[in-house]
């Protein structure tokens, strides 16, 4: 009937980012052939810490999982490509994928453990649990020790065919993971997801399974940071245990996250550019950086808690990825008509 109640999610906001995502993509994925070697190695870091954010937006804005041990999964994602490009003999750009694949295989033990802690225990117990795979790193010989190795398989290649193949590969980690995180969040464990961050209590006793949705999430976290570790280490040929498990990545998604917006998939997004410019501005200036870095982030937080974007969102109701559930009503006149 014409009078019937209609749920609805898009918008004409989220109809218009759409065609520009599309616009925008196409525009990305023709970089390699105009743009200088340094752009692409400027993007591909972009990229690459824009998944990075997204997945620690979905586990801590979305399932309420504050990890500070995902750069476990970076450099996992690092080891995973040297081991299957060099110890394997798979191509590198297989290699990285395949090195996500084994982050999320790695990502269900480790929850094991993980998941045996709440709150504040859980963030330690993660960081603990990448200090132990950086460990291990540095005392496995076969993988180079404390050393690190040279991923000779990527190095082997063609410059040009490299470049262009992690730049492609970078692309499709960042938009991969905003393409991830909206379907996820567009289905029943999107829902799952919501609620468990309203009311943990609540949610359970609704009948979702907390256990599982938090497992799912924490796997999917996994993937995205494996393979932005592998593409991250496919752009720089050389693995460094101490730098690959180095507490910054998570540092980096942190502050992305907070700056641009948690628990939207636009402040991720909104994060990594802000990000990227302050860094271009401040980076000539030493350890002044981190301060100013640091600063802003103070300054974000006081003025707008739910970041950047959270002072758009509220000014225009804007919404470029919807998942929300919205009732239409009918017309008045129809309303009058069917009391």
């Amino acid at each position: 009937m014409s009078g019937e109640l209609t749920v609805v999610r898009a918008t004409t906001a989220s109809r218009l980012g759409a065609v520009a995502g599309v616009a925008a993509l196409t525009a990305l994925a023709t970089v390699p052939f105009w743009a200088s070697a340094g752009d692409m190695r400027l993007l591909v870091e972009a990229l690459t810490l824009l998944a990075l954010a997204q997945m620690w937006n979905l586990l801590a804005g979305y399932a309420g999982l504050v990890s500070i041990g995902q750069q476990a999964f970076v450099g996992i994602g690092a080891y995973g490509l040297y081991y299957f490009g060099d110890k394997v003999g798979v191509h590198p750009f297989l290699a990285a994928g395949l090195a996500g694949l084994a982050a999320a295989a790695l990502a269900i033990p480790t929850a094991g453990l993980a998941f045996r802690l709440r709150g504040g225990y859980f963030a330690i117990g993660t960081w603990v649990i990448a200090e132990v795979y950086h460990l291990l790193a540095v005392n496995t010989s076969y993988l180079g020790g404390g050393s690190g190795v040279t991923v000779g398989s990527a190095a082997a290649l063609e410059r040009g065919t490299r470049e262009d193949g992690t730049y492609w590969l970078a692309l499709a980690a960042g938009a991969g993971a905003v393409i991830l995180v909206y379907a996820v969040l567009r289905s029943r464990l999107g829902l799952a997801l919501t609620a468990i961050r309203d009311n943990e209590e609540a949610a359970e006793s609704l009948g979702v399974d907390l256990v599982r949705a938090k497992l799912v999430v924490y796997v999917l976290a996994g993937l995205g940071c494996g393979l932005a570790g592998a593409v991250i280490y496919l752009n720089l040929l050389r693995i460094q245990p101490d730098a690959a498990f180095t507490v910054n990545w998570t540092a980096y998604m942190i502050f992305i996250v907070v700056i641009g917006g948690i628990g939207t998939i636009e402040g991720p997004i909104v994060g990594t550019a802000v990000f990227f410019v302050l860094r271009e501005l401040l980076s000539g200036y030493g350890t002044w950086y981190l301060v100013a870095l640091g600063g802003v982030a103070v300054v974000v937080m006081l003025a707008a808690p739910g970041g950047l974007w959270s002072l758009v969102q509220r000014r225009f109701d804007l919404r470029l990825f919807p998942v929300q559930r919205r009732l239409r009503l009918p017309p008045a006149p129809e309303r009058e008509a069917n009391p």
